[in-house]
């Protein structure tokens, strides 16, 4: 089959091609009778504007980039979702790039979206030494919005939960039913949502009496169910075991009760589980799992409504959402319970 080129459009339609490369890119500034006769032409031979000519007349691409650490948790999927109905609803496309925790990763996608002029850069993550590459990028005049982590300066955009408030609701909770010696399973401590779930988590344990215990102090480089499973191998290799125990997502969490309970432990009875985001697999753990619920949903729509908002307006105005998380408790923390209870 040919692939037909703006030349046959401008052919069929009896126009320039400069005529029909305004069509494309500046409708506005094209008679109406014309612009219908360029579009019929345009159906009819079914073409498809080619993306790298347009962005050499200057067009926006109508695309955004979302930036994610690792694109098989189903936390990130969720976020995507949401992403993904305020973009298409606008005509746009999402590009989702999964760098894994690797910096110069995630420097070579940034590239790749910048060459492509997308409209604009959701990121969830900013790996070590990227700041000023997103500042470099911002300063060219593109958006960026961090999505589930909090802007550091009040002139960017950004969407959020209370991770400190998180923390606090899982420790609590299991400060709640009795637990005095805690574990924490937590990715590294320089990713502020980390940083910020940990706070919380010590802050509760302090206010209740309890004991994070130094042997059981996990901090992991990766946030999957493999990191988890280790964690609990290390935890129940120390003289001394916590009753309780955080972790800071749901994949930890399910990697630390699969590891339990192949070692011939009981969950709740002998160690006790909270995770964090409430993926959806949570309610199909081997024992449904308790956690803080993030809106994933919710975070990606809400970034991808100021993302567009900003790209569309010279006089957008820069907002910092945040959503509070909420507990949701399950049989991995309450062995008798029935059905989810949530406590915001």
């Amino acid at each position: 089959m040919r692939r037909w080129t703006i030349l046959d459009v401008a052919e069929r339609a009896g126009v320039s091609v400069g005529t029909v490369s305004n069509a494309l890119n500046r409708p506005e500034i094209v008679a109406e009778k014309t612009l219908a006769t360029i579009r019929q032409a345009i159906d009819e031979l079914d073409y498809v504007p080619s993306a790298a000519a347009r962005q050499m007349t200057g067009a926006r691409n109508p695309a955004i980039g979302l930036i994610v650490l690792d694109i098989e948790n189903p936390f990130f999927t969720e976020v995507y979702r949401g992403v993904e109905a305020v973009a298409g609803e606008a005509g746009y496309v999402v590009v989702v790039c999964s760098f894994a925790g690797d910096p110069e990763h995630e420097r070579r996608q940034l590239r790749l979206l910048e060459e492509q002029r997308v409209a604009g850069i959701l990121a969830t993550r900013v790996g070590k030494g990227n700041s000023r590459v997103y500042g470099r990028m911002r300063k060219s005049g593109m958006p960026v919005v961090m999505l589930d982590r909090r802007a550091a300066t009040k002139d960017q955009c950004s969407v959020s939960v209370d991770d400190v408030a998180g923390g606090r609701l899982a420790g609590e909770h299991l400060c709640e039913l009795g637990h005095r010696r805690l574990a924490l399973v937590n990715g590294p401590h320089d990713w502020s949502q980390c940083a910020d779930r940990r706070k919380g988590f010590v802050a509760a344990a302090e206010a209740a009496g309890a004991e994070l215990l130094d042997a059981a102090d996990v901090e992991v480089e990766q946030m999957t169910i493999e990191a988890g499973e280790q964690a609990a191998r290390e935890i129940l290799a120390a003289d001394e075991k916590p009753t309780g125990i955080f972790c800071a997502n749901d994949l930890l969490a399910l990697g630390v009760e699969h590891a339990l309970i192949a070692a011939g432990h009981r969950v709740p009875e002998d160690f006790a589980i909270v995770g964090y985001d409430d993926v959806a697999f949570a309610t199909m753990a081997f024992v449904p799992l308790t956690s803080v619920r993030q809106p994933a949903y919710e975070l990606g729509r809400r970034a991808a409504e100021q993302l567009l908002n900003e790209a569309d307006d010279q006089q957008h105005r820069h907002e910092r959402v945040v959503f509070e998380p909420e507990l949701v408790v399950r049989a991995s923390t309450v062995a008798a319970i029935d059905a989810p209870l949530s406590r915001a």
